[in-house]
């Protein structure tokens, strides 16, 4: 008896999207009517950036800064756009995710990487920094509904983390990409919208700004005593260097890849490839526009409502603190409404990164060769575990530490010195991988040289003042 069915490997699913078949290809969508249905993974990216990023680093940093600084916001959202766009590029064409990418960049040590060795340090930072997530959005929830005691006592946040990261793993547990993509959808678009709309309207309040404090903050200069949190909000808005990584999964997993297929060097193939890279253009574009808009509405209403009353989020106070931009414009009834988008805006960085971190940590296993990644049963099974270890560790993190703001800073910090790595893969599986009439225009090829430039001096900037030496 014959069969038009190929038999599988146990345990391998057929419409795995990490693997390139020819009955998965698909024509690409023309326009922006007709993508927008396929688009999806820059909306899980702003629900992680938009989050621990603009609420907390984003906004300190504009009330120990004021308006100087605002050049930086803008800048360090759309430096990074062209490398994160370049290493989606790459998936999309081979169907493989960023860690597996970084792996085959010379030299490696045991088998591993040097650029994976690198995302492993990163990622024992990155604990400290999504606990503090976790840690605010406790905080959050414990003011606006308090249990045994003071909303700020160990009780309370004990409870409420416990409760968030429970929560979190009974939600995310299933894994399922369109679960995830609405979740972030609903997380992060109501809260946003009142942000950006709050910090348009700041002009009309006591807590005004002009043209003059605008026009100060695009002068390009740092103030005395503010390179710090200037590195770490580098470092952590916008696109970083763990959200650039993990984009590369959730393109994968909408599917662009399969639509692709494997490259048999034909002239379809390579029209295919150019069409869903041009979607994922219009995905990542959506995407800027989201977290650059929330990024500077951030920071300015940290810059205008927060450091003239000299307000300087630190601790557990950085709820409290914050919550001012709210409460000291709108008045006092706007503190319940910003506790609750608080929760939203954090709980959407948790949304996203929970799945997206689980990715990684299960790609970098298989990289050093302790699972199979195309075996889908062992892949999702390992992605699973995570899903479920992630939030308890993170969680203890942060009621080990209690201080989210130093926490998210410190994973900043890190993310920036990564980035410079992140880059170098870039060129080089550029160079060895894309296939060549698949990259960008030459416009493109210059924001990519640009952007590279300005990443890599960055790391560079970063890495002295860890060691003081800059």
């Amino acid at each position: 008896m014959s069969s038009t069915v190929v038999d599988l490997p146990a345990g391998v699913d057929k419409d795995d999207p990490y693997r390139l078949t020819p009955d998965a290809i698909m024509e690409p969508p023309v326009g922006w009517r007709h993508s927008l249905k396929h688009l999806g993974p820059g909306l899980i990216l702003s629900a992680s950036i938009v989050g621990s990023g603009e609420l907390i680093a984003t906004t300190t940093l504009g009330a120990q800064a004021g308006f100087a600084l605002l050049w930086l916001v803008i800048a360090s959202t759309f430096v990074k756009v062209a490398v994160q766009v370049e290493l989606a590029r790459w998936t999309i064409s081979t169907g493989q995710p960023a860690l597996t990418g970084y792996n085959k960049v010379p030299p490696q040590i045991g088998g591993i990487g040097w650029i994976n060795i690198l995302w492993a340090v990163m990622a024992l930072s990155k604990v400290l920094q999504v606990g503090g997530v976790l840690g605010g959005t406790a905080v959050a929830f414990s003011i606006l509904m308090p249990l045994g005691g003071d909303p700020l006592g160990a009780t309370s946040l004990t409870i409420w983390t416990v409760i968030i990261a429970v929560a979190s793993i009974f939600l995310l547990y299933s894994n399922n990409y369109s679960l995830i993509e609405r979740g972030a959808i609903l997380l992060v678009g109501s809260f946003s919208l009142v942000t950006i709309a709050i910090a348009l309207g700041l002009p009309f309040t006591p807590f005004a700004y002009g043209m003059d404090d605008l026009l100060t903050g695009l002068a390009f200069t740092i103030p005395a005593g503010a390179i710090g949190a200037a590195i770490a909000m580098f470092g952590i808005t916008g696109v970083g260097a763990d959200e650039l990584t993990f984009y590369t999964y959730w393109c994968v997993e909408k599917g662009y890849a399969r639509h692709v297929g494997p490259n048999d060097g034909s002239e379809a193939w390579k029209r295919r490839a150019r069409g869903w890279i041009a979607v994922m253009y219009k995905d990542a574009f959506l995407s800027w526009c989201i977290y650059t808009f929330g990024t500077l509405a951030f920071y300015l209403m940290g810059a205008a409502v927060l450091e003239p009353q000299g307000l300087v989020p630190r601790g557990n106070d950085m709820i409290t603190t914050v919550s001012r931009m709210y409460t000291d414009t709108l008045g006092e009834w706007a503190g319940i409404l910003f506790l609750v988008g608080a929760i939203a805006v954090l709980g959407s960085t948790l949304w996203a990164a929970i799945p997206s971190w689980a990715r990684m940590y299960v790609n970098l296993l298989a990289v050093a060769g302790v699972l199979d990644w195309h075996h889908t049963a062992d892949r999702m099974r390992w992605i699973r575990i995570f899903t479920v270890a992630l939030p308890i560790v993170w969680g203890s993190a942060y009621l080990f530490v209690q201080s989210p703001v130093l926490m998210i800073q410190i994973g900043g910090v890190t993310t920036g010195i990564f980035l410079l790595a992140a880059v170098v893969a870039v060129w080089y599986l550029r160079k060895h991988e894309t296939d060549p009439a698949i990259r960008g225009s030459n416009l493109f090829n210059v924001v990519l040289a640009v952007s590279s430039v300005a990443i890599v001096l960055l790391g560079i900037y970063t890495g002295l003042s860890v060691l003081g030496l800059a």
